[in-house]
């Protein structure tokens, strides 16, 4: 019972962490800043209120300063979340997210797409072992082997 309630916590704690993190929810938005300011697109979908991966990963690697350094000069992050508590979502949002998960397939939680600065998805993941610092180095990869082709 109390390993039980502990996760329901970690959960609690870890679903409001990326609004005041620069995460974008606006996919048209972050997807204009990225194009003008020649920087990756890394889409994060999400359950942020129930999924246990998606904390974990939030937890491990979005919330450390190794990932959020690496992002802020690199990146255009935009969350694409799926809570049940969908009452600090706005209709349109939620639309939003179902057609992006509609539009690259997403079947479960958490996916994660590496797009280029013009919208073409270059890679797919997930929660990845290692830390942030293992998942900048695997971003990293995967944005120079897009350059190279």
């Amino acid at each position: 019972m109390k390993k039980w309630l502990m996760i329901l916590a970690a959960v609690a704690i870890g679903a409001g962490a990326y609004a005041s993190e620069g995460w974008e929810t606006d996919f048209a938005k972050a997807s204009a800043k990225a194009k003008a300011e020649g920087k990756y697109i890394l889409i994060d979908f999400s359950g942020s209120d129930w999924c246990g991966w998606c904390v974990k990963l939030d937890k491990e690697v979005f919330s450390k300063n190794a990932f959020k350094n690496y992002a802020k000069e690199n990146l255009v992050l935009v969350l694409a979340d799926f809570p049940r508590d969908k009452s600090k979502q706005s209709e349109k949002l939620q639309k939003q997210n179902k057609e992006l998960a509609k539009k690259f397939n997403v079947g479960g939680f958490p996916t994660v797409f590496i797009l280029n600065p013009e919208g073409k998805l270059i890679d797919k993941t997930g929660y990845q072992d290692g830390g942030p610092e293992a998942y900048v180095t695997y971003i990293k990869k995967v944005i120079a082997e897009a350059k190279t082709k």
